[in-house]
């Protein structure tokens, strides 16, 4: 069988930019060392962020939306696998797959369950609390499961989110399989090599800011948790960064506050490594947080919510502290960064936390059996899954009339 994987990009890779980039560009790296040909197509425009995939033997595509070009072009490339980056990829693409690749094995890469994002990020708009039953009136997270049914199966980030597609939307366990960030193990001369706690100074807090959860984490921090921070630390500042500031973050920037917004990050690692303490108060979101991985690779302990660390830990302690309300979390952020001794036993907890659940040598065996195992058992892995047999059946006929209309149209239009 050949070993041709076509990944269809929501966007180019940029994993200097966001979690999402990162992640992408790890299954990327597994596809090629397991002796893959791999090719990344993307309907998008590549920024300046995006790197050159095909520095690492990697074919690049440009694909238009609703084009009968794609089918072309998949056909030619043939895959034995195709995996769609986020849900709308699977919408848009999914039923030409279906029609001119229907042996290839189609694989979900959720980044995060995105209607979980929404809904949450709505109710926190209406000052509401957020309800799981919320979820099942969400015509977002219907689109989005049915999705994940049309696939032959889609890697989840986050234990808490393979809760929810068990619990809460009943979905066979055989769709979909736990796949977090794989990272390289601590080791003993790593931790060495860190940062002293008394070389360190200042807060950090780092992220994309076209991720909502990150403008919101940015106003929590600028309007309520700094100010209580800075009244116990006069000489501290906290240092902004991150990819794509709007005017808005950019305004926030005040010295004399000690709030400095300093702009995308050459290195993320290298800029978390040299604070004292990372703060992340997110309010809404899903996944898991690459910031906060981060953080725990350079030995940098953090402060966020109970949403920042969703999913991420399992039983393990925290490597800090998790705190919802405003006043109890600006207190632990002080004593974290006062308290040497504390300091250090919460970076301890952080290099558990790497090696026990993200151990990338670990997960990349689990991820090449499961697919192997996927491959071979792919007839009858579809002949058990009715529901999602039905779905791409439907899909086809709906999907692709509209999409041929759409191409029509825009033949007219020229």
């Amino acid at each position: 069988m050949r070993k041709h994987v076509v990944i269809i990009g929501y966007v180019w890779v940029e994993p200097n930019s966001s979690a999402a980039g990162s992640r992408m560009l790890q299954l990327i790296e597994i596809f090629l060392k397991n002796n893959y040909t791999v090719t990344f197509a993307c309907p998008a425009q590549k920024t300046e962020r995006s790197i050159n995939l095909k520095e690492l033997g990697v074919k690049e595509e440009v694909i238009i939306l609703n084009s009968s070009s794609f089918d072309d072009f998949i056909k030619e490339e043939n895959p034995s696998i195709v995996m769609f980056d986020r849900f709308m990829m699977e919408e848009q693409f999914g039923w030409r797959i279906t029609e001119q690749c229907p042996n290839a094995l189609k694989i979900l890469d959720t980044e995060d369950l995105h209607c979980l994002r929404k809904v949450r990020h709505e109710a926190f708009k209406k000052k509401k609390k957020f309800e799981l039953t919320q979820l099942l009136r969400s015509d977002l997270a219907k689109r989005e499961v049915a999705s994940i049914l049309r696939c032959d199966v889609s890697l989840i980030i986050s234990e808490y989110e393979i809760r929810l597609l068990k619990e809460i939307f009943k979905i066979d366990e055989r769709l979909y399989f736990h796949l977090p960030f794989l990272l390289d193990s601590i080791d003993e001369e790593q931790r060495k090599n860190w940062t002293s706690y008394s070389r360190r100074d200042h807060f950090v807090f780092i992220g994309n800011y076209l991720h909502a959860p990150n403008v919101n984490a940015v106003v929590q921090l600028k309007k309520f948790i700094w100010p209580l921070i800075r009244k116990q630390l006069p000489e501290a500042e906290l240092h902004i960064y991150g990819a794509y500031a709007t005017e808005h973050i950019l305004q926030m920037d005040n010295k004399k506050e000690g709030f400095i917004v300093k702009g995308a990050a050459d290195s993320a690692l290298k800029t978390i490594e040299k604070a004292r303490v990372m703060l992340a108060p997110l309010m809404f979101g899903a996944g898991i947080k690459g910031k906060l991985t981060d953080a725990m690779l350079v030995g940098t302990p953090s402060v966020t919510t109970e949403i920042g660390s969703e999913g991420m830990v399992g039983e393990l302690p925290w490597n800090g502290f998790i705190e919802n309300d405003v006043s109890d979390f600006a207190e632990k952020a002080v004593l974290l960064f006062n308290n040497e001794q504390i300091w250090k036993e919460k970076q301890e907890r952080g290099i558990d936390i790497i090696n026990l659940k993200y151990n990338r040598e670990i997960l990349e065996a689990q991820f090449r059996n499961e697919i192997e195992d996927r491959l071979l058992a792919i007839d009858n892995d579809r002949v058990n899954n009715f529901i999602g047999s039905l779905l791409n059946f439907e899909t086809i006929r709906a999907t692709k009339y509209m999409s041929k209309w759409i191409e029509e149209k825009n033949k007219n239009a020229e």
